[in-house]
């Protein structure tokens, strides 16, 4: 078994990970009370990092409600651009290389903040966050989703600041929320706004939600990837000879190499896998869906890409062969240019992987 600190060393991509999801428990504790946010429900570091922890077990509805806290204490620029760069040195120090950071310009706005000045000090952030670790030897590049909620109607405004800010480090848009009862059918002028605008974009579907939800960010809504996708699992049959049968629509996902966005341990959490060993990305892994290994929200599941993999390693005996490929189809996926995908495959994520297993013989 591939030891912890192989796995920590290893090159990491995450494509799904929420801002406001990943903050230290120190920070939300100092930011509460530099700006006299009071609704914390414990003021000491190890109670309310053990809350988030625990309060989140077994239904997205309540997972989300944690996010009132985080956000709370991110409505200003001094705010916004220390959680963004400690977000980039976090996830360095874990090994990431490249990472799509997520946040909704929306919920940022309660004392005054226009969307512009909510992106501009995020991406100040990240920009703070890669020069300190690439100062500390551990370098990351770090760019930003601008997400939508699906609750909400500002959801094409969303998508042409998207527009406006693909060369400022924005690669695409994603919406979020609770899915049961806001289809993403309900957006649609923003994903055609995008489309005709030749701009990336993922949805999240098929988390809490089944099938429909996918087929309807797909079909309907032409998205790039799927943010969870997890419930695809739904379409596909194991036989009793073992055999496997897809059904359409996973048929239709796999042919077309359409990125899961998986996320086992919030998913875990938030009651759509009973358990990691019992979690679909081991079949989906074997039925060579493109599947990319994910955090979700690294504060609420208390979890890190070396904790995932780890995870999966003790699931499902996996290799660092099997490490490499989630990480290569997680670069592959990415909404950065061909080439520069290419480049980081090429020049950190393979020669990484290939240093590691020869020093471990594997």
């Amino acid at each position: 078994m591939i030891s912890p600190a192989v796995i920590k060393a290893v090159p990491k991509v995450v494509l799904h990970d929420h801002l406001d999801g990943g903050l230290r428990v120190k920070t939300i504790l100092e930011l509460a009370q530099q700006h006299n946010y009071a609704a914390l429900p414990y003021d000491n570091e190890e109670q309310l990092g053990n809350w988030f922890h625990t309060a989140v077990q077994g239904s997205l509805e309540i997972y989300l409600e944690t996010f009132a806290h985080t956000v709370g204490v991110m409505q200003t620029p001094d705010a916004l651009q220390r959680v963004s760069s400690e977000c980039a040195q976090d996830l360095a120090q874990d090994g990431v290389v490249y990472a799509e950071i997520r946040f909704a310009p929306e919920l940022h706005t309660a004392k005054g903040l226009s969307y512009r000045e909510v992106i501009d000090n995020v991406l100040l952030g990240f920009a703070q966050g890669e020069a300190a670790a690439r100062d500390a030897g551990k370098p990351i590049r770090v760019v930003a989703l601008l997400t939508a909620m699906r609750m909400a109607d500002v959801s094409l405004e969303i998508a042409k600041l998207v527009v406006e800010y693909r060369d400022r480090g924005v690669v695409g848009f994603d919406i979020a929320g609770k899915e049961a009862g806001y289809p993403p059918t309900e957006h649609l002028e923003a994903f055609q706004y995008l489309q005709r605008n030749n701009a990336h974009f993922t949805i999240h579907a098929g988390e809490a939600f089944g099938l429909k939800s996918i087929w309807e960010a797909i079909q309907f809504c032409g998205t790039e990837r799927l943010g969870h996708g997890v419930r695809i699992i739904d379409d596909v049959t194991v036989n009793t000879d073992g055999s496997v049968t897809l059904g359409d629509l996973a048929a239709y996902v796999r042919d077309r190499r359409i990125p899961l966005e998986l996320c086992p341990k919030s998913n875990v959490d938030t009651g759509a896998a009973a358990s990691i060993a019992k979690h679909p990305i081991g079949l989906l892994r074997k039925l060579n869906f493109r599947v990319t290994l994910n955090t979700d929200n690294r504060l609420m599941s208390d979890t890190s890409m070396s904790a995932e993999m780890t995870s999966l390693v003790e699931a499902f005996d996996y290799s660092l062969r099997d490490l490499e490929w989630l990480t290569v189809n997680g670069m592959k996926s990415s909404f950065l240019p061909f080439d520069q995908r290419l480049d980081i495959i090429n020049k950190v994520v393979k020669p990484g992987y290939a240093r590691l297993r020869e020093q471990v013989g594997s």
